[in-house]
């Protein structure tokens, strides 16, 4: 993309080339955007914790910049369409602060309902030292409306019991389930039985994932994918305002979905635009949907506590740590 362009025609061959990283700021750019242009906006802002891409600044200016940016974002979503904004936690001194408390009042301030918080656990992470280690973060998903896009046997999840009946009534004998599967509930277990709870377990971008590149904070491919797949419908736009390194350009265009992102950084977008080349050539590396989260088995010497520990006071005679 040639930087003297302007950018209404940029964006022009954006729409006609149905997925495309753009290089530039956030809320500049979408103020260039047509009104209710996508039916998706997905994405992880940055948390104000200091990365090499953005500058710590107070908890208070950096919503009020945010606020602007979540402005556009609404107007841009079409009217039957989702926000679906996912954070962790602002840390200051020590002190947790909950970025989604603080992110549902300004959603809410512009009319937009809440269908879900969803909780994406990850079993691996930092450790802290002074409070307890954080393995999870949230998604928070808004639509506009009360009639939004929402594709249930997309998401079906198998039925525990699919061989339970109805014991009275009109229906009795009858199977009481839906053959293509259970409506999941609103607490998502994503391991063996996908979107069966509120619950994502889902692997964070570690040295280790499949899809790991350069960038700090990356966002699994396959959690937006769930989102692409439950919320927008074949040849929908979806829209990440903060791209990073492409997730949401691959869960979309592999779903046959087209998507713009957006990124300031240009390191990123060569490589989201190179894993995208990829994902066309068949050569890109994804972790799959649905794949159970890795468990050693019993004999795995990483499982087995060190022989330093044997006497050590904190390790109990079970061989577990007290």
């Amino acid at each position: 993309m040639k930087a003297e362009e302007p950018i209404e025609e940029i964006i022009n061959q954006l729409y006609k080339s149905k997925s495309q990283m753009i290089c530039g700021d956030a809320y500049k750019t979408l103020q260039d955007f047509d009104d209710e242009a996508f039916d998706l906006v997905i994405t992880s802002p940055p948390y104000n914790v200091g990365k090499q891409y953005e500058i710590k600044e107070s908890i208070e200016d950096y919503l009020s910049r945010q606020e602007k940016v979540i402005q556009e974002l609404i107007r841009v979503t079409s009217e039957n369409g989702s926000i679906c904004w996912q954070v962790g936690n602002y840390v200051d001194k020590g002190e947790i602060f909950p970025l989604d408390i603080y992110y549902y009042q300004i959603f809410k301030k512009y009319g937009l309902k809440l269908r879900n918080r969803i909780i994406w656990h990850f079993g691996h992470g930092l450790h802290a030292s002074n409070r307890f280690s954080g393995r999870y973060e949230t998604i928070l998903w808004f639509t506009k409306n009360d009639n939004y896009i929402f594709n249930l046997d997309d998401v079906r999840v198998p039925a525990k019991y699919p061989g339970k009946r109805h014991f009275k009534g009109s229906k009795k004998g009858q199977p009481s389930g839906n053959p293509r599967g259970k409506n999941p509930t609103d607490i998502w277990e994503i391991v063996l039985q996908d979107w069966e709870n509120e619950l994502w377990n889902i692997p964070n971008v570690k040295s280790n994932h499949p899809e790991k590149t350069g960038h700090p904070c990356q966002f699994p491919v396959e959690l937006v994918e769930r989102c692409v797949l439950a919320l927008t419908n074949e040849n929908s736009w979806v829209l990440d305002p903060y791209a990073g390194v492409g997730s949401t350009i691959l869960a979309s265009v592999k779903n046959k979905r087209n998507v713009i992102g957006i990124e300031k950084e240009k390191e990123y977008v060569d490589i989201a635009e190179k894993r995208l080349r990829d994902l066309k050539e068949g050569t890109l590396k994804l972790r799959p949907i649905n794949k159970p989260i890795h468990k050693p088995k019993s004999n795995n010497k990483l499982t087995k506590p060190p022989q330093e520990w044997q006497n050590h006071s904190l390790f109990n005679k079970n061989g577990q740590n007290e």
